[in-house]
């Protein structure tokens, strides 16, 4: 049993690393959300200062909401709103939340919330066109 055992192994070639995996990238990966209230704050419709409060109080982490930690922070920069989370985080929550302070506001109808690109939501009026002639039929 004793002869089956080989005494010199074969050298073991070491991989390239692979891109996100290894020591290299041992911080967590953080996403960065921005949601931008300038035509709402320039029309003084909607307080970003409130938003950025609805955001903290009700942005959940591990299931409590107002638990933000050091794992999300929340952050106005003039009109727009910052969002920046550790590990998992979804856009589409913040779009939620978005419109549930919208909808608080009862600015629900006049406000949409729009995504601009991959990290960027902004709110936006709607589009109305107001007609004479079927103005009577609502």
């Amino acid at each position: 049993a004793a002869s089956c055992i080989p005494t010199a192994m074969a050298p073991v070639q070491k991989k390239a690393p692979v891109k996100g995996k290894g020591p290299a990238s041992k911080k967590k990966q953080g996403h960065k959300f921005v949601i931008d209230c300038t035509t709402a704050e320039t029309d003084s419709v909607l307080e970003t200062s409130q938003f950025e409060k609805f955001l903290k109080e009700k942005i959940k982490v591990d299931g409590k909401a107002g638990n933000l930690g050091e794992t999300v922070a929340v952050s106005r920069d003039k009109s727009k709103i910052v969002v920046t989370a550790e590990g998992l985080f979804s856009k589409r929550y913040l779009k939620y939340l978005s419109k549930k302070f919208l909808k608080k506001q009862q600015m629900r109808d006049f406000l949409r919330i729009v995504s601009t690109n991959k990290s960027t939501y902004e709110l936006k009026y709607y589009n109305i066109q107001e007609n004479d002639d079927d103005a009577g039929d609502e």
